[in-house]
């Protein structure tokens, strides 16, 4: 049985052309972020808690709260991610958040192979108006 290298092709939500592999699940992590559960028709739990925190400040004590939202949105909606580390690098007075996600990029989980291809790191900044995401390769 042949291996498909990039099984992941979608619509690019900002140019309308397609998307394909780091980057889609890049832009799929925005999605997820960005959708309040109960905000899509016929896709009712789609989504995550995420857009709830960030109506509130992120403060030192919200932080745990929001990366369980984050995480758990994570492992129900993008199998081709799986986190292994998170770091808080800043939180600041105004209730924003820098953060790194480490992870475990797996691009043909989405058909149950779950092989490895290599470690990601995703750069997020997070405040009150959502979260804004800059993917970069770990070394």
């Amino acid at each position: 049985m042949a291996t498909i290298k990039n099984p992941s092709v979608g619509l690019n939500a900002a140019t309308g052309g397609t998307i394909t592999g780091w980057d889609h699940v890049v832009q799929s992590l925005q999605d997820i972020f960005y959708t309040r559960f109960g905000s899509r028709i016929m896709r009712e739990w789609y989504g995550s808690f995420v857009p709830n925190i960030l109506g509130r400040l992120i403060t030192p004590q919200e932080v745990t709260p929001f990366f369980v939202a984050v995480t758990s949105a994570i492992e129900q909606w993008e199998p081709r991610y799986r986190i292994t580390q998170i770091q808080v690098v800043k939180v600041t007075r105004e209730g924003a958040l820098h953060f790194f996600l480490t992870g475990e990029y797996r691009p043909r989980a989405v058909f149950g192979d779950f092989t490895v291809e290599g470690a990601r790191r995703v750069d997020a900044y997070a405040n009150s108006d959502g979260v804004l995401i800059d993917e970069r390769l770990t070394a």
